[in-house]
């Protein structure tokens, strides 16, 4: 079964993240320029939270707010689930269904080693998926 951790292999562990104090508008022309849907909000070496497209949109658009006069620390999520490396897909898929996330960031003993989203996730499936069938086109052709 795949686990967390061939995700973050295949994507890399790299981390886009700003500061808690980052203006809104900030983090999205960071968002927009590595083409992500999603920052993580460090305080320090500590993870705060992330910042998604979704927060922008609802707590920032639909209520009238200025995006450049908001600091990233009023709209962030602060709850999402983790997980770890050693979790599997399918854990990821459940949880982000259950909790209706788009992100779960990963975390290894008590530090954040990457986050990965529910493309990640759709993307790791097909591939074992396309695994699985190849596994058994070889059999059944081992066989005849």
């Amino acid at each position: 079964m795949n686990k967390v951790s061939s995700i973050l292999s295949r994507k890399g562990k790299s981390i886009v993240s700003i500061p808690s104090t980052t203006a809104v508008i900030d983090a999205l022309k960071l968002m927009s320029e590595k083409n992500i849907g999603s920052v993580v909000v460090m305080d320090g070496e500590k993870y705060a939270g992330i910042i998604t497209e979704r927060d922008y949109s609802r707590k920032i658009v639909l209520k009238g707010k200025s995006s450049t006069d908001t600091k990233v620390a009023e709209i962030m999520t602060t709850d999402l689930p983790t997980v770890k490396p050693d979790d599997s897909i399918e854990h990821c898929r459940e949880l982000m269904g259950d909790k209706n996330v788009r992100y779960l960031p990963v975390f290894d003993k008590e530090m954040l080693v990457g986050i990965i989203s529910m493309s990640d996730v759709v993307k790791e499936t097909i591939l074992l998926q396309k695994e699985t069938i190849s596994h058994l086109e070889s059999y059944i052709h081992s066989n005849i």
